[in-house]
């Protein structure tokens, strides 16, 4: 059976569907892997139509309306299942995934108030701990800056947080956004995404450690 990772916050536009499409393009280096768009803004969905004539790096599957079906489904046919998650915990479809999860990955901004948003997590990992006792909860610090003193004090203060944070995380980098443009992931920028596809190797090979 397959390993399914959700990415999943309560707020919106942290970079959730930007880690997800790229953590399924590395871990499609791996094995087979399928992205579940299970969004309502369909964003994952979008991203990989942009890809035409060529094809996005790892298979894309919208929802369907018995998502633990699907991803019951998916994990019998791929190594690894990756669930971009609505932009809320209290959503169904956020629980049916979480619940299913090997990890569940919440993806941050370097801003306090980002992180005072994500807290409701820590009640949504708990109800899901009840039905998968298994499953680990990381922070993912998403469009740092390294010579930025807020970024900097970020990476203290999620030391901080209920939910631990994983050491690897993705800086603010255009070639984030350009792959989106591009229908592609940064592995596919060749030169232009080195830098990003190192941060998401790295993060990859944090998850599969854990």
């Amino acid at each position: 059976m397959g390993h399914v990772y959700a990415v999943a916050n309560q707020k919106g536009g942290v970079g959730k569907t930007t880690l997800a499409m790229n953590l399924g393009a590395g871990l499609a280096r791996r094995g087979s892997c399928v992205v579940v768009d299970a969004d309502p803004q369909g964003s994952a969905t979008q991203w990989a139509c942009a890809a035409e004539p060529a094809r996005f790096p790892v298979l894309v599957a919208p929802a369907t309306g018995d998502l633990r079906g699907e991803i019951e489904r998916l994990c019998a046919q791929h190594d690894f299942v990756v669930v971009d998650c609505p932009p809320s915990v209290d959503a169904a479809s956020t629980r049916l995934a979480v619940e299913s999860a090997r990890m569940l990955l919440i993806p941050v901004l370097p801003s306090p108030m980002d992180l005072w948003a994500s807290t409701g997590i820590e009640a949504m990992v708990e109800r899901a701990r009840s039905v998968n006792p298994d499953i680990r909860a990381c922070l993912v610090l998403n469009q740092a800056e390294a010579r930025n003193a807020m970024s900097q004090a970020m990476g203290a203060a999620l030391q901080e947080f209920a939910v631990p944070a994983l050491r690897a995380g993705l800086m603010r980098r255009a070639s984030y956004r350009t792959c989106v443009l591009e229908g592609c992931s940064v592995y596919d920028l060749g030169a232009r995404g080195r830098a990003a596809a190192n941060e998401v190797e790295s993060v990859i090979e944090e998850m599969l450690r854990l």
